[in-house]
């Protein structure tokens, strides 16, 4: 079985493509219609070389062409720069732009415990100059006699008092059942690491065609996070966001192992934005805004940090939490490094040089 793209000729109208649609179907293939290709409508689908062969012969079919690689909608498209994914923020729906010329801080807690608790981080985020407030509301832990977020009622508040301070929506959403419900108050969904692989979650979130963040699995290559983002992608989506928040290590001094060089790799085989979480990446709360700003070094498109304004009661991952008062060294710190190693992004002027 190979990728392959189908384009069909430019006098192909909807009812032939909808036939040639039905073709695909019958040989077993589950395409993707595309939107421009080539001139004319194209159709990206899976098939052997007896089946490419076959559909090669429909009337409505210019071309068959091999698919560049094995993740056609997430991989690169050429004409070089970071694609933009537009995040709606605040009552006015202004936008944030992740993938553009500044780098992106998200910040807040790991779960939505209290009002008091959200209304402290919410401030703290907005008075540092942050739009894209995260909050869990549904959490995977791994006892389950944890503490798993507040739900539905905590989905209310994270949208009230993100509202009230102008800021954008970023919360997980953990169960296909639940994908539509979420929908209705996050600007940005996510999709957690532990549920990277779960396909039925990655289709549903891209049928809703909202923005998504999709972290890696601390098991998982760059490529299989890529084919995590295809069904994203090829269920409907057009807004995806990379996160890598560490891999399994064997050091139990850091709860993973934050890989960084997956930031310039990933650039040799995606245009998507790459974002970083040093909280998870860690797990130690010393060492996030050193890993932070690393990151951003890296090139990475932005970070996603966990904050609290008291830690030791965290219900969950205190360990990892910055303090509210340390956000604005986090801000500070991403726009300096920012300007210095990529002065044309921030439309600034570069550092002169010792012979300068």
């Amino acid at each position: 079985m190979r990728t392959r793209l189908f384009l069909l000729h430019e006098h192909a109208d909807e009812a032939a493509r909808a036939a040639f649609a039905q073709e695909l179907v019958r040989v077993g293939a589950e395409a993707k219609l595309l939107s421009e290709e080539g001139g004319g409508r194209g159709f990206i689908a899976n098939v052997d070389d007896d089946d490419a062969a076959f559909l090669a012969r429909h009337r409505v079919v210019a071309r068959v062409l091999a698919a560049p690689s094995s993740h056609p909608l997430a991989g690169l498209r050429g004409g070089g720069g970071t694609r933009e994914v537009i995040v709606p923020c605040g009552p006015a729906r202004d936008r944030v732009v992740i993938g553009g010329e500044h780098p992106v801080v998200i910040a807040g807690p790991c779960a939505v415990e209290s009002e008091v608790q959200l209304e402290a981080c919410a401030q703290a985020v907005a008075a540092a100059g942050g739009r894209l407030l995260r909050g869990g509301a549904y959490k995977p832990r791994t006892s389950p006699y944890a503490f798993a977020g507040g739900g539905t009622s905590a989905l209310t508040l994270l949208r009230e008092v993100a509202e009230r301070h102008r800021l954008g929506v970023v919360t997980e959403v953990l169960d296909p059942r639940d994908v539509e419900r979420v929908a209705e108050y996050a600007d940005l969904l996510q999709i957690g690491a532990r549920n990277m692989g779960d396909v039925a979650l990655l289709r549903e979130v891209g049928k809703t065609r909202k923005p998504v963040l999709l972290k890696r699995s601390p098991s998982a290559t760059l490529d299989e996070l890529l084919s995590a983002a295809e069904h994203v992608l090829h269920a409907g989506a057009t807004d995806l966001v990379l996160c890598e928040r560490g891999v399994r290590g064997f050091d139990p001094a850091a709860r993973n192992l934050l890989d960084l060089s997956a930031v310039p790799l990933l650039r040799l085989r995606t245009d998507l934005p790459v974002l970083v979480d040093p909280s998870h990446g860690v797990g130690v709360r010393a060492a996030v805004l050193p890993m932070a700003a690393a990151a951003i070094a890296a090139g990475a498109d932005g970070v996603i940090v966990e904050c609290h304004p008291d830690a030791g009661v965290a219900r969950s991952d205190g360990l990892q939490a910055l303090s509210l008062s340390s956000l604005p060294r986090l801000f500070a710190q991403t726009h300096a490094l920012a300007m210095a190693i990529r002065p044309s992004m921030l439309g600034a002027k570069a550092l002169p040089t010792a012979a300068e």
